[in-house]
């Protein structure tokens, strides 16, 4: 079944996404560290290991990664990631721009969903807790994403323009999911009220103020809210443990950086650009296959493919 091109108006969908990020300013010392392979044990405070220490992908956030997050209620921001959430998807569906739930991409997404899901607590105990949702929009952009609180969307332009196999999608799911894991959104709404917003703001993230106020501020920057180059290194790197643990193939992943550099031809270097350049995503994610060979090698594997989406 084709899928229709539609380019539908979402005012209420969030300016980031797959592939695009903020970078830090050059120089700029990174303010988390990330590791895989061999963990600290005991001894390395914050690190979330998976289910064997010598191999997976594991992280570790510094203390100022951890005093921004705690300016801000995770509770409120999946609050207002998920009113957000719920507004696009009216808007889409006023439109006509939702996909059914039983269309044949819309089953395929839901089906890799459910398979990376059950990996995703030991990156997050509250994952457990979130009410997960997988939806597709029928719209040319190459984006797909997940709020805070596990809401996730996939344009229908990054499905047809890519011709993504279910690994390559795979890679993309563990990537959003990565993101609303380690609360990306979070900590740099933290970091924007320590130094940007004023006293006001403050206290209503605080519970001191108008909490309806808070949430507001907070779906406004949701929908402008873009990730460093860290925190884009991070997603790859947990997105490929994820899918790995799936039984997909985490080499996908560079298969999907190669599309993607292919349609995006002519983008500045790294060093001025919004998000790491795909030679230097591609090398990482290389680099980490070692760590998460084994998982994907022991995996189930899909009992179910499906076919390219196709325009």
């Amino acid at each position: 079944m084709k899928l229709p091109d539609t380019a539908p108006y979402l005012p209420s969908a969030p300016a980031h996404g797959f592939g695009q990020c903020a970078c830090h300013p050059a120089g700029q010392a990174p303010t988390r560290r990330m590791f895989t392979g061999l963990l600290l044990g005991t001894a390395a405070g914050g690190v979330l290991a998976q289910e064997a220490p010598q191999e997976g992908v594991a992280v570790k956030e510094d203390r100022a990664t951890k005093y921004a997050k705690k300016l801000v209620s995770a509770e409120q921001v999946e609050r207002a990631g998920s009113q957000q959430y719920m507004q696009m998807m009216g808007e889409a569906k006023q439109q006509g721009a939702l996909v059914p739930a039983n269309h044949p991409q819309v089953e395929r997404l839901r089906y890799i969903g459910q398979r990376l899901l059950p990996f995703s607590p030991p990156f997050n105990p509250r994952a457990k807790q979130w009410r997960w949702e997988v939806n597709l929009i029928n719209s040319p952009q190459l984006n797909a994403f997940c709020m805070p609180g596990g809401k996730i969307a996939f344009f229908t332009g990054i499905l047809v323009k890519l011709e993504l196999s279910d690994d390559e999608v795979a890679a993309i799911m563990g990537h959003e999911i990565a993101h609303a894991l380690r609360e990306h959104a979070r900590e740099r709404m933290g970091k924007t009220a320590a130094t940007r917003i004023g006293a006001n703001v403050l206290s209503a993230v605080f519970g001191l103020g108008n909490l309806g106020d808070a949430a507001m501020q907070m779906g406004a920057q949701l929908l402008t809210m873009k990730f460093g180059r860290e925190d884009e290194s991070e997603a790859d790197l947990i997105g490929m443990d994820l899918a790995a643990r799936a039984g997909y193939d985490p080499k996908a992943g560079v298969s999907l950086w190669q599309k993607m550099g292919a349609q995006n031809k002519g983008a500045p270097p790294q060093w001025m650009s919004t998000h790491p350049s795909g030679p230097t995503r591609i090398k990482d994610i290389e680099a980490t296959l070692p760590q998460v060979a084994g998982l994907y090698a022991r995996a189930a594997k899909p009992d179910r493919r499906f076919p390219v989406a196709k325009g």
